[in-house]
């Protein structure tokens, strides 16, 4: 398994994760579907506290991400961060054909 963390996405997720609150609460990002259909899926993402079913991933961004193994569409996730045209996260999987939301 692996998840791809672009330098934009990895700045916002480092200072959320720094921020008192979570880090004192021992919350992780986790990525997860929240709908598929056809070849594709949509994602999300939270910051919560590992479970027993989650798989923790390291990334060269030095994040862990939690996923959950028994989903084939979070191999190969990406999180981007986008500030045009409209500000927020972007999550996508190339390796799924997945390249945007529409």
């Amino acid at each position: 398994m692996s998840v791809k963390i672009t330098r934009n996405a990895a700045k916002v997720i480092k200072r959320e994760l720094d921020k008192e609150e979570n880090k004192d609460k021992g919350l992780a990002l986790k990525v997860f579907v929240t709908h598929a259909h056809g070849d594709h899926a949509h994602y999300g993402l939270d910051l919560v506290k590992p479970s027993e079913s989650d798989q923790v991933i390291s990334t060269d961004k030095e994040i862990d991400v939690l996923i959950d193994l028994s989903d084939p569409f979070l191999n190969g996730v990406k999180i981007d961060y986008l500030y045009f045209p409209e500000e927020g996260f972007v999550i996508t999987n190339p390796s799924q054909g997945n390249h945007g939301d529409h």
